[in-house]
């Protein structure tokens, strides 16, 4: 069902404006649907059927604190039988013809586009998103699926002949094989596409999925069970188990029937448990995309206007609630004073409130936890440093969870804030000598997802590029300093302490992740 029968727009982060009047048009429409659903309460999807829960948990939306749903409290037995049934289903459809394949892929992809108004409107309520950015979730979760079924014959199915020494006998073959099931572990902060993509890439491969949503967005967790059905997935290839990390991630971590694992969240969670110990009976193919501590560089060369912009954009942006938010500023001291005053009455111009709404810009944070941890921030900042704006709760919305986008300064080189990952909408801001210092200190930290520098010097920009240790990179870009990504566009993944396999998330090395290879010699 679509929100609205006019023709639909092709969304990107890089293509969305706030004074496209149609795209309002359909967004309210979408709202309006988005509402009539929430309130319901969700099962399991086990082997192609809903499931009721003995036990349920609610869903509150961030902005008002009202009701989004009721979902199933999952249970290992729940992990168990989703396991069971992907297994049983995982040998045919590894055998599926993958052109067959990537059609239902393909189809799960059209799915999702034509309901963009109405996911997107439910992404907002559920998490807080402004309308502009839930949309290109929306159709970034879209285009990743579309872009590995692209990759998949672009690479005729990843079967390539390889050769014979002169011997027309042998006949060789390389052949990449799904590795039969894999478990994905998706977080809040993108709840479609990082959930879409790597199912989308997991299933197109051949593989088998058993999916855990994040408690803070498992209504999108639902609509993504949903496409698979509808797209014609056949029971029991894809199934989806809601509930708490303790218990169902736990299961989906330590059960034996796994045979890869995909998880999105924290360096805490996804190195020091996921990546460390999946791995039991033997070697198992682990993929963990973590966070950042995300820098950007502004050089005395630097159109300062465009580079205020795209820091208060990779700043405050969802709250700071991306693993590719920018939370750390070098700029060099020539231009700093000018720098802070633009970027300060940038900030001062944000508009906060309820997401939907489209003049808002910044919504609630997401949970009570992010709060707090917004509080211990504010409360460090005005200790050993100073905040030069924000730095307050905001009264008078329709929760708690409403804060003020916060620039700190003058904070020792060895705070905590210019080392720990908070996903909070606080960015420090330091002055520098010289665009050695500023990369040297920008490659001070276990992290290395996303960076940023501005300037208009072709050798500073070829020394950054050079230099700098992020596996994304962008240059006087003032639509996001360090943030925006889009499949087939700029690939996205960690170096360091933000990834564990050196490959990019909407790139062209992401899907064969799902796979392994085997080299087949037949003689006549």
């Amino acid at each position: 069902m679509t929100a609205t029968s006019e023709p639909r727009l092709k969304i990107t982060y890089a293509t969305l404006r706030n004074d496209n009047e149609q795209l309002h048009a359909n967004f309210d429409a979408g709202l309006a649907l988005a509402r009539s659903e929430l309130g319901g309460t969700h099962g399991v999807y086990i082997n192609g059927a809903w499931r009721e829960a003995a036990e349920t948990f609610e869903k509150r939306s961030p902005i008002d604190g009202s009701i989004v749903g009721r979902f199933a409290t999952g249970t290992r037995q729940d992990v168990r039988d989703a396991v069971d049934a992907a297994r049983a289903a995982s040998r045919a459809w590894a055998r599926t013809p993958w052109l067959e394949r990537v059609a239902i892929m393909r189809r799960m992809a059209d799915l999702i586009s034509e309901r963009q108004m109405e996911f997107a409107a439910l992404m907002a309520i559920e998490v807080g998103k402004n309308r502009l950015e839930a949309l290109g979730d929306v159709e970034e979760t879209a285009d990743l699926i579309r872009y590995y079924c692209d990759q998949f014959q672009a690479n005729d199915g990843f079967d390539h002949p390889m050769g014979n020494l002169g011997d027309p006998q042998v006949h060789t073959r390389s052949v990449l094989k799904p590795h039969g099931l894999w478990a994905v572990i998706s977080p809040f902060n993108f709840p479609m596409a990082l959930s879409g993509g790597p199912v989308g890439g997991a299933l197109v491969a051949g593989n088998a999925v058993v999916y855990k949503p994040s408690s803070d967005a498992p209504l999108c967790g639902v609509k993504i069970a949903e496409v698979a059905d509808l797209a014609g997935l056949p029971h029991g290839v894809f199934n989806m188990v809601t509930g708490p990390g303790a218990v169902v991630g736990a299961e989906m971590q330590e059960n034996e029937g796994v045979d890869g694992l995909l998880f999105t969240g924290s360096y805490e969670v996804g190195f020091n448990q996921v990546f460390k110990e999946f791995s039991r009976s033997y070697p198992k193919p682990v993929i963990v995309e973590m966070g950042g501590k995300n820098p950007a560089i502004v050089s005395q060369h630097a159109d300062l206007e465009e580079a205020a912009e795209g820091v208060m954009r990779s700043a405050f942006g969802f709250a700071g609630q991306k693993c590719s938010a920018c939370s750390r500023v070098f700029v060099q001291a020539q231009v700093y004073d000018a720098f802070l005053e633009a970027l300060v009455a940038k900030t001062n111009g944000i508009a906060v409130g309820d997401p939907t709404d489209r003049k808002v810009w910044l919504g609630p944070l997401v949970n009570a936890k992010a709060r707090a941890k917004y509080d211990a921030a504010v409360a460090d900042a005005k200790r050993d440093g100073r905040i030069v704006v924000g730095g307050e709760v905001l009264t008078g919305q329709g929760t708690d969870l409403y804060v003020a986008p916060t620039i700190v300064t003058d904070l020792p080189a060895d705070h905590r804030i210019w080392t720990e990952e908070l996903f909070v909408p606080l960015v420090a801001v330091a002055s520098v000598e010289s665009i050695e210092e500023a990369v040297e200190r920008a490659n001070d930290t276990i992290y290395g997802l996303t960076a940023g520098f501005f300037s208009d010097d072709h050798e500073e920009v070829e020394y950054f590029e050079e230099a700098i240790e992020a596996g994304v990179i962008y240059v006087n870009r003032r639509a996001g300093a360090t943030t925006g990504a889009w499949p087939g566009i700029q690939p996205f993944g960690g170096w360091k302490g933000s990834g564990t396999t050196g490959k990019a998330s909407g790139g062209m090395y992401y899907v064969q992740q799902f796979m392994r290879e085997q080299s087949q010699t037949l003689v006549d």
